[in-house]
């Protein structure tokens, strides 16, 4: 009889060292194949660091009050290089504006795009809110292709009860996910949440990832899911090398876990978690992608977007230098 733990045993089991660099290749120059129904351009400046470091970038969620305009505005004038789009945020701006018009702005204010998210319920597990959302994750694709992105995610935003066949229909809806992405030559990536009743571990992620098999799905690590949740700092070493595609950067607030919530998120160096340390073990798993702050707490949400910025830059380099990754 198939069970949960069983199946993620037997997946976290399989030899991946080979496939894991293929896809790391992958990832790291676009293919020639298609872009969807129009041709997109590239990438506005590729998201590339030195072998062993990484990269500081802020998602817009920190800043969301802002706006998409003004959240990229204010980070830029802060020294900010890299950011990570927020799917409403962008609906938005398009109110108002076009994906042109967008383009236009992170290529003026010398900003490069590293992930897009989209939020959407059930994507990656049967359930009545998938339909609509493949369709919106069809569209997502080809904004954030139109943008130059290589990458977008979706967190598991599944709160229902899950069963073992809900478990065992995941890879499939991986695949089909993966499919549309890869018509639009993006990675996709999915955020496990600690509060998902589906993938709420790093270790369930890989295993659904890995049985998928898709060329275009990787996994990615939010240190506030990762060391707040259910995943403990071993699972890290179950990475392949060059297996991850995508940080979310938080340290978190001393508190009982009981309490723990988005308002909980810290940035990096001012709470508990190991955050070097976390950091160390991903270099040694050849990760060099970008390390993007990701916020809630009302003094960012709400704050000057430029001061946010300059306080993150700040802590966050230090962080980054005490573990020898910038």
């Amino acid at each position: 009889m198939l069970t949960r733990r069983n199946f993620v045993v037997a997946s976290l089991a399989a030899p991946l060292a080979g496939s894991a660099r293929s896809l790391h290749a992958q990832d790291k120059a676009l293919p020639s194949g298609r872009r969807g129904p129009e041709s997109t351009p590239a990438p506005l400046t590729p998201a590339q660091s030195a072998p062993g470091k990484m990269l500081l970038a802020i998602h817009q969620n920190t800043s969301r009050a802002a706006g998409f305009r003004g959240s990229l505005e204010g980070w830029a004038r802060a020294g900010i290089q890299y950011v990570e789009l927020n799917d409403r945020l962008l609906d938005g701006f398009l109110e108002n504006d076009t994906l042109a018009g967008a383009r236009s702005l992170l290529g003026d204010l010398g900003l490069t795009p590293v992930s897009g998210a989209a939020g959407l319920q059930d994507i990656w597990i049967p359930g009545p809110a998938r339909d609509g959302s493949l369709e919106t994750w069809r569209r997502r694709c080809e904004q954030y292709a139109s943008l130059g992105l290589e990458r977008i995610y979706s967190p598991s935003l599944t709160n229902r009860r899950v069963t073992a066949e809900d478990f065992a229909a995941t890879p499939d809806c991986i695949r089909e996910a993966g499919e549309i992405a890869s018509e639009y030559n993006l990675t996709a990536m999915i955020e496990f949440l600690r509060t998902s009743t589906h993938l709420a571990t790093l270790t369930s992620a890989l295993a659904m990832i890995r049985e998928a098999a898709h060329p275009s799905v990787r996994p990615m690590v939010d240190f506030f899911h990762f060391w707040s949740g259910l995943s403990k700092f071993d699972d890290l070493d179950l990475l392949e090398p060059g297996e991850l595609a995508h940080c979310h950067f938080q340290d978190l607030l001393d508190g009982p876990r009981e309490l723990i919530n988005n308002n909980s998120r810290l940035i990096p160096g001012d709470g508990i978690a190991p955050v070097v340390r976390i950091l160390r073990k991903l270099a040694e798993k050849g990760y060099d992608g970008a390390l993007s702050v990701e916020l809630f707490r009302p003094e960012f949400v709400r704050g000057d977007p430029f001061q946010v910025a300059t306080e993150i830059r700040q802590k966050c380099e230090a962080v980054m230098r005490e573990a020898q990754v910038l």
